[in-house]
């Protein structure tokens, strides 16, 4: 019998967090701290062109610089904004998902792809371990593609050295479970952790 998959998105999924929300929030925390109104703030940061974080490794440093200068922020300042953007980000643990994918060894194994930004795995591997029950954990910063565009998930089924149809993917996103069911996975989309694990259950047991 091929080898079953499970791949988790981390946002809204493994991690509580409100994915459209606290981005939108933080920036707006930070427009205010720095005294700026958002246009001119989102005019500035237009303009200064930083490095996509979501999509390219090895650039948080010129990143976090680039946006403290956009708001003219000095360097404590800059810290504190980038501790909070972490601690928005991460949220916390869905321990009891976590916890049910470390039980699938030996019926599954669990993978996780994830839209992320340039520290995600160093972040979130010092809050939550995941490289202690998720293996490979593909990030677009890393992957340098981001979902629903096919080629994250491609790219994750080859680092899986899986075949699409043996694939479940979970993700909070409708554009997401969209982008994965185009490449031919199984794909759900995760309302709530009981109805995430039914459905993973259900999806071994075909």
């Amino acid at each position: 019998m091929p080898e079953k998959w499970i791949l988790f998105d981390v946002g809204g999924v493994l991690e509580v967090v409100d994915d459209d929300a606290w981005q939108d929030r933080w920036w707006a925390r930070w427009c205010r701290e720095a005294d700026i109104t958002r246009q001119e703030a989102d005019e500035r940061l237009a303009a200064a062109a930083l490095p996509r974080i979501d999509l390219e490794a090895g650039v948080a440093e010129a990143f976090w610089e680039g946006l403290g200068a956009v708001l003219r922020l000095d360097s404590d300042r800059q810290a504190q904004m980038r501790a909070e953007f972490w601690d928005s980000y991460c949220g916390h643990a869905d321990a009891e998902l976590i916890a049910h994918a470390a039980t699938l060894r030996g019926r599954a194994r669990v993978a996780i792809l994830s839209n992320s930004a340039d520290g995600a795995r160093e972040e979130e591997e010092r809050r939550f371990g995941f490289s202690a029950v998720f293996d490979p954990i593909c990030y677009s910063h890393e992957l340098g593609v981001a979902k629903p565009d096919g080629r994250a998930y491609r790219s994750a089924l080859q680092r899986m050295d899986a075949a699409p149809e043996d694939v479940l993917f979970i993700d909070d996103h409708v554009e997401a479970v969209r982008g994965a069911h185009e490449v031919g996975m199984s794909a759900i989309l995760h309302r709530s952790t009981p109805q995430t694990v039914a459905a993973i259950e259900r999806f071994l047991r075909v």
